[in-house]
């Protein structure tokens, strides 16, 4: 028999954090002729669409939806809350912390940024005495990434909240849950969130396209004190409809919306609870194999300590060019995609094909991951990347006994 050329062919699998596997049924959902968007069906399912969003965010205060990326959240959130020469705290702790820090000074604001690295979460210490150090409160707000995705740095919200009122400190806590929210547990009203935002492209299920702004009482009423805000980046008009297009300042984001709709339906059906109980087992499979590798060779983890990892992505690392070898090997002979290391060295420094990430997210189950495994496995073997041995079996453990 003659050995194939590649072992490519059938259904492909997009390994990367975002976007992630999209459900058949939501693509189901969206594969439908233009509705109407004056009356009907559309109209009718948005204050169900805003109901189950605020469910799954664990917020009963109010949810603004927008025609955009992830930065386009960035960009409303700061809009509603910030005016120029206002200061913010960035504490980063990758690529997309000092992202989002970039955007508010693109915005006019002044950024203070605490830079964390690569590899560790929030110094709670450190932000406290920076915290300390404001004592006229110039301070408007802080903006934390929940997870990085570039990092797969997982933060503790919760704590952070807990240094701010330890602080007395009245800046309004921000928090960026796109790579997190429907994987790992966030808690915006029990943590103290005042802003939060996201995306439909990673734990949401649903194409990139759409994006979100959470945000309470509060900072409505920092809202409420702008001299001015952006007619299409208002949060007010969005967050409290009474027709249909303020939702969406303008013409809807008609597919998606079936798309979201379903989705949440998914989210709903098996419960908040049960998809962050999913995602931890899925994401301590797949730790169990990273760290079978990581025993020979130059196989690492990026996170070395699992409290600070996230069930949605995990950045790893081997020694130059073998990441983007290794990359390139199972997506042309596997028809498997893994993701680039975004954010950890610069474009065009040799380092960068050092690094690549694992999107474990949404619609994910366990043969899904062990596939995924066997996959990198295979080609580690086919490259000889020196590499530890049992991750497969590590990982079959994780899964069986949950």
């Amino acid at each position: 028999m003659t050995q194939p050329t590649s072992l490519a062919q059938g259904r492909s699998y997009l390994a990367i954090p975002g976007p992630s596997v999209m459900p058949d049924a939501v693509l189901r959902a969206m594969h439908r002729a233009a509705p109407n968007i004056y009356a009907g069906e559309l109209v009718e399912m948005m204050p169900g669409i805003t109901a189950d969003l605020k469910r799954v965010a664990r917020t009963k205060h109010h949810v603004a939806m927008y025609t955009g990326n992830g930065h386009a959240a960035w960009e409303a959130s700061l809009s509603n809350i910030l005016s120029p020469g206002d200061k913010v705290l960035v504490p980063a702790t990758g690529r997309f912390g000092i992202g989002w820090g970039q955007t508010a000074a693109a915005l006019g604001a002044d950024v203070e940024t605490i830079d964390f690295g690569k590899q560790s979460p929030m110094d709670m210490d450190r932000i406290a005495q920076a915290l300390a150090a404001d004592k006229n409160h110039a301070i408007k707000a802080v903006l934390a990434v929940h997870v990085d995705t570039s990092t797969s740095i997982r933060n503790d919200i919760k704590s952070l909240r807990e240094v701010l009122d330890a602080a007395g400190h009245p800046a309004l806590l921000m928090a960026d849950c796109i790579a997190s929210l429907g994987c790992d547990r966030f808690e915006m009203d029990a943590w103290g969130v005042d802003v939060m935002v996201t995306g439909c492209q990673k734990g949401l299920m649903v194409p990139p396209g759409m994006s979100f702004v959470f945000f309470n009482d509060r900072a409505e009423e920092a809202r409420a004190k702008m001299e001015r805000v952006s007619w299409y980046w208002d949060w007010t008009p969005r967050a409290h409809a009474t027709e249909f297009f303020q939702y969406h300042g303008g013409t809807a984001p008609t597919h998606h919306l079936y798309g979201l709709r379903t989705a949440l339906d998914m989210i709903h059906e098996e419960g908040i609870e049960q998809v962050w109980a999913r995602h931890s087992v899925l994401a301590r499979a797949i730790w169990a194999a990273c760290e079978a590798w990581s025993t020979a060779g130059t196989f690492g983890m990026n996170v070395a300590d699992p409290a600070h990892r996230s069930n949605a992505v995990t950045s790893l690392r081997l020694q130059s060019p073998q990441a983007t070898e290794l990359r390139d090997w199972v997506e042309k002979e596997l028809g498997l995609t893994l993701g680039i290391g975004l954010g950890m060295a610069e474009p065009g420094d040799p380092s960068w094909h050092g690094f690549f990430r694992l999107g474990h997210m949404g619609h994910v189950n366990g043969q899904m991951v062990m596939g995924m495994l066997g996959g990198i496995e295979s080609g580690l073997r086919a490259l000889k990347i020196d590499h530890g041995t049992g991750a497969l079996d590590a990982a079959a453990q994780v899964i069986a006994t949950g």
